[in-house]
């Protein structure tokens, strides 16, 4: 387990680090010619190299994170009860979406993403709506769970939660990957929300809220909600993942867009911590897991092993006189 805790902490690192990089090229580098042209044959096969595959290696790296993390915290049978439907339904959703404009409008993927599926979807788009629609599923449930509310209630409620942070990380990424001086795609359709049509919105939002109903219906309750410690990875993801978007809109497009970049941080931000916040803080009990059912998966801070308080065993003696 504490392998696995490394290489999750890798990937995070190496996700964070090629957001970073991959601003630092789209804002400073792109804009200036001069520079790239001083840079020698070496350099400059190297930057294009990082500029074609850079998107491609932080979206696998962001899925690989969220797949151990959800493997070590939740098992096998939640990692793979959310991870299969959003990558199945949002792709499903990609493809419709690009052959008849139904449920995002008219728009098609430009390179720099990856392989494209059918010749229309890179590969890596079901992998960020996996990773990113985990991460607000997670927040959003962890943060219900400590409120008393009724399961089902819960359950809702993260799922319209989720989709709601969802889809506001949206509001910065489509102007960022579609109308910066660098897109990704590119819409078809006149777009009346800063670029973007309104059931672009209504799109993500119903795309991310039936990969999470499905994901529940498969979803075990875990004897032991996940607590704040725990969060950490999924908040992260969430937060860089926003920050790349939001830098790029605001530094690279008009005025205006800090009205969807504000959005964004009202209906995704500030929720996303105060989830964080509301996850219980306090370690789980030794003896709240029901008998008979699978044993949790250790958190970064504590790795599995042998419990440190080990029941002590009397036997009595007869001593004959």
């Amino acid at each position: 387990m504490k392998r696995l805790v490394a290489v999750e902490r890798i990937c995070l690192s190496g996700h964070i680090l090629s957001l970073v990089f991959g601003l630092a090229g789209l804002i400073l580098v792109l804009p200036n010619p001069r520079f790239i042209a001083a840079l020698p044959a070496f350099g400059q096969r190297l930057f294009g190299w990082s500029m074609a595959g850079g998107g491609v290696v932080y979206i696998l790296l962001g899925a690989i994170t969220v797949a151990l993390y959800a493997y070590r915290n939740l098992g096998v049978r939640n990692w793979l009860a959310f991870m299969l439907p959003a990558l199945v339904l949002s792709l499903s959703s990609e493809l419709l979406g690009t052959s008849t404009g139904f449920p995002f409008g008219h728009y098609a993927y430009l390179n720099g993403l990856g392989y494209k599926i059918a010749g229309l979807v890179p590969f890596t788009i079901p992998l960020s709506w996996f990773y990113l629609g985990f991460s607000a599923y997670v927040l959003a449930r962890a943060g219900l769970e400590t409120k008393g509310l009724p399961g089902w209630v819960t359950k809702l409620g993260a799922i319209a939660l989720g989709a709601v942070l969802l889809t506001s990380w949206d509001f910065v990424l489509d102007p960022a990957m579609s109308q910066a001086p660098y897109p990704f795609w590119t819409f078809q359709d006149v777009g009346e929300f800063f670029g973007m049509p309104y059931r672009n919105v209504t799109g993500w939002l119903g795309t991310g809220a039936l990969f999470m109903s499905v994901a529940t219906l498969f979803w075990k309750s875990s004897a032991q909600p996940l607590r704040r410690s725990q969060l950490t990875v999924p908040l992260a993801i969430y937060l860089v993942n926003f920050a790349f978007g939001a830098i790029i809109t605001v530094t690279q497009l008009d005025a205006r867009f800090w009205v969807p970049t504000s959005i964004s941080v009202l209906l995704g931000v500030v929720p996303a911590i105060l989830l964080w916040l509301l996850a219980s803080s306090d370690a789980p009990s030794q003896h709240s897991q029901p008998t008979g059912t699978e044993p949790e998966f250790a958190s970064e801070d504590q790795p599995l092993g042998l419990s440190s308080e080990i029941p002590a065993i009397s036997v009595p003696i007869q001593v004959k006189g």
